[in-house]
């Protein structure tokens, strides 16, 4: 017979994080039984009060449509946990799997009404004046990517190399591609080091520099006539204007020598 506890002493958090991805109260003791003594039968998770037994079989099945539970074959059948790990991966890939489906769905319906009574998207442009100013932006940018950050820097005067190095090799520790075009006059070492962290292009002639994130965010940067560090920059979200930063990026880019 099992005892009328409760079948594992977890943290309220987890029950309740459990409860927040979908499982029901008798969900929740099943799993946590059959996670700490293995596999059981219908019988015995109706014993100690985990589940009345005219709800077992309910509560099995559910758990295995969302894939936390196993049936083993035999006289009587019995139920064994899933790895956890497992059963939350599925579970959570199919929760943002219909929940994609379901913001698509509201998308499509509603920008279509939206753009008939005029309604128009309004990205935001900036014009950013100063060194300081210019490389929070850009610091920032970069920070928000999530798969490929395209950078162009016609000068990398210290401390300039330093800041580009470690917000491009943040980029990159996040899984992001990382794409560095620089001038023909940059110093070896400087190279060598960006070459760590990133896919490093030279190229003779650069009239402006920026980063360019996720293809949706650029930063364009003007330095002075000293070539010095950034002086004026404009950041957009604009995607128009982040595209067409993004072909010109190519373009150079496939004119450029490989390093």
């Amino acid at each position: 017979m099992l005892d009328a506890s409760p079948p594992v002493m977890v943290s309220e958090r987890v029950r309740k994080a459990l409860q927040e991805l979908g499982l029901t109260e008798y969900e929740i003791r099943t799993y946590l039984a059959l996670v700490e003594r293995g596999p059981l039968t219908a019988s015995e998770l109706s014993e100690g009060k985990l589940v009345p037994y005219s709800k077992v079989y309910e509560v099995v099945g559910s758990l295995s449509e969302k894939g936390f539970v196993e049936t083993l074959l035999g006289r009587p059948a019995r139920y064994a946990a899933k790895s956890p790990a497992y059963a939350i991966e599925r579970l959570v890939s199919e929760l943002e799997r219909g929940l994609k489906m379901k913001a698509e769905a509201v998308v499509k319906e509603l920008m279509p009404i939206y753009e008939r009574r005029g309604g128009r998207e309004r990205p935001d442009i900036w014009i950013l004046r100063g060194e300081t100013a210019v490389w929070d932006k850009i610091r920032d940018a970069a920070a928000r990517c999530e798969e490929e950050l395209l950078v162009a820097a016609p000068t990398l005067p210290n401390p300039l190399d330093e800041i580009l190095y470690s917000f491009s090799l943040a980029a990159k520790a996040r899984g992001c591609t990382v794409r560095i075009m620089v001038s023909s006059g940059t110093p070896k070492q400087v190279l060598n080091r960006l070459s760590d962290v990133a896919d490093v292009r030279v190229r003779s002639q650069m009239f402006a520099g920026g980063v360019i994130c996720d293809n949706r965010e650029v930063v364009i940067v003007f330095t002075g006539e000293d070539g010095g560090g950034p002086v004026l920059a404009i950041w957009s979200d604009h995607a128009g204007l982040a595209r067409f930063a993004k072909n010109y990026f190519e373009y150079l880019w496939n004119d450029a020598a490989k390093r």
